[in-house]
C-alpha cells in the first residue's frame, strides 16, 4: 500500500502531550491524524488536521483509518497514566496501554506502516541505580503504570526486530505546562501534578497542596524531579520522526531537561511568580517514590539534535500560571485538591 508521506497518525492526539505534538508537526509540514476515543482527550483540542474517533484496542477501526490516510508513520500517545490508579486497578492499565501498543502495532504492520513513535516514560526505570538515569539503565518498574511502558516498549522492539518495523520510544521524565501563546495547556481530571497543583493553591483554586515527605536524602527533604517543557517533548517527537525518516537505526531516548527541581524549589518558584504563598500540608512519604529522578540528556541531545528550550522552573511556573489563571474553574473543581506533590 502506498503510503502518503505528510501524513501522521497520532493517537491520543487530542489530548495533553499529543496535541501540542500535533501543532509541532503541522508547524513541520507534516499533517497529523489524531485518532482519539476522547475519554482523556479534548475534541477542541484538535486544531491541525482531521480527528477520527476510535479507541486503540478496536482493530476493524484502526484498519479503516489506516486505509484511509496511508500515514507514513503512527506516533502512539493513548494510554493511561495515573500511577496511583494503576495500583488499584492494573488491568485497566495492561489491557489499554499493553494490549492496545498490540494491536496497533499488529494494525502497522498489516496496513505496511514504517515507522512508530512510542511516547514511553522514566517510570520504566523504577528506583535507579545511577543518577542522572541514563537509557542503559535497569528496566525495573514499581508499578503496573510503568510495567505497561515497558512491556509496550518490548513488543515494538520485538515487531521492529520480526517486521522491519523502525521505530523510537520517548521516555519522558516530567512533563509540564502550556503553549506559551496560552492556546493549548494542561487541563486534567484529577489533576496529579505537582506545578499546575501548587499554581492552584496559590491562586485559592484548590486545597491546600500535599507534600508527600520532606525527610528524604535530597538537599531539602523533598523529592528531586526533572521537569521538561510539553512545547519542547512535542519538538522531541519532530526530531524522532526526522530521525527515522533518515534511515537511523531504532532506539530509545531520555526526554529530560537534565536539572532536577525539588517538590520545595517548585513551591518557592510559583511563590515568587503568583506573589502569594502555596499552603501545604506535609503527608507521609508514598512507597516507591524514587528521592531522585534526573535525566541524561547527552545522547538525545547529540542524536536527535534536540535541547530544551523553554525547560528553566521559571519558564515553566510562568507559562503555566498564566494558562492557569484563565482556564474555567468549574473545569477543575476543588474537590481534585492534591493526590501526588511529586509527579
Amino acid at each position: 500500500m502506498p503510503v502518503e508521506a505528510r501524513n501522521v497518525l497520532v493517537t491520543g492526539g487530542a489530548g495533553y502531550i499529543g496535541s501540542h505534538a500535533c501543532r509541532a508537526l503541522a508547524q513541520a509540514g507534516y499533517l497529523p491524524i489524531v485518532y482519539d476515543n476522547l475519554v482523556n482527550g479534548h475534541r477542541a483540542a484538535v486544531r491541525w488536521g482531521p480527528l477520527e474517533h476510535g479507541d486503540v484496542t478496536d482493530r476493524s477501526r484502526l484498519d479503516d483509518v489506516l486505509r484511509t490516510y496511508k500515514p507514513s508513520a503512527i506516533i502512539h500517545f493513548a494510554g493511561f497514566a495515573y500511577v496511583g490508579e494503576s495500583v488499584l486497578d492494573p488491568g485497566k492499565y495492561y489491557r489499554n496501554n499493553v494490549i492496545g501498543t498490540l494491536t496497533l502495532l499488529e494494525a502497522a504492520r498489516d496496513n505496511h506502516i514504517p515507522r512508530f513513535v512510542f511516547s514511553s516514560s522514566c517510570a520504566i526505570y523504577g528506583i535507579p541505580d545511577n543518577l542522572p538515569v541514563a537509557v542503559g539503565n535497569s528496566v525495573k518498574p514499581i508499578s503496573p503504570y510503568g510495567a505497561s511502558k515497558a512491556h509496550s516498549e518490548r513488543i515494538i522492539a520485538d515487531f521492529g526486530a520480526a517486521h522491519g518495523l523502525h521505530w523510537t520510544a520517548l521516555r519522558y521524565f516530567n512533563a509540564a505546562v502550556a503553549e506559551p501563546d496560552g492556546s493549548n495547556g494542561e487541563r486534567h481530571i484529577p489533576e496529579t501534578r505537582i506545578i499546575p497543583l501548587a499554581i492552584d493553591a496559590a491562586l485559592g483554586f484548590a486545597e491546600d497542596l500535599t507534600v508527600y515527605g520532606d525527610t528524604y536524602d535530597t538537599p531539602d527533604g523533598t523529592c528531586v524531579r526533572d521537569y521538561v517543557h510539553v512545547c519542547d517533548l512535542a519538538n522531541a517527537h519532530v526530531a524522532a520522526l526526522r530521525y527515522l525518516d533518515n534511515g537511523a537505526p531504532s532506539r530509545a531516548f531520555n526526554l529530560g531537561s537534565g536539572e532536577g527541581s525539588s517538590v520545595l524549589d517548585v513551591i518557592r518558584t510559583v511563590e515568587s511568580v503568583t506573589g502569594r504563598a502555596v499552603p501545604r500540608v506535609i503527608a507521609d512519604q508514598r512507597p516507591g517514590d524514587p528521592p531522585i529522578l534526573l535525566a541524561e540528556t547527552e545522547e538525545s541531545s547529540r542524536v536527535l539534535d534536540w535541547r530544551p528550550q523553554l525547560s528553566s522552573l521559571e519558564q515553566i511556573v510562568e507559562t503555566d500560571c498564566a494558562w492557569r489563571r484563565n482556564l474555567p474553574r468549574d473545569s477543575l473543581p476543588r474537590a481534585v485538591a492534591v493526590r501526588s506533590a511529586s509527579e
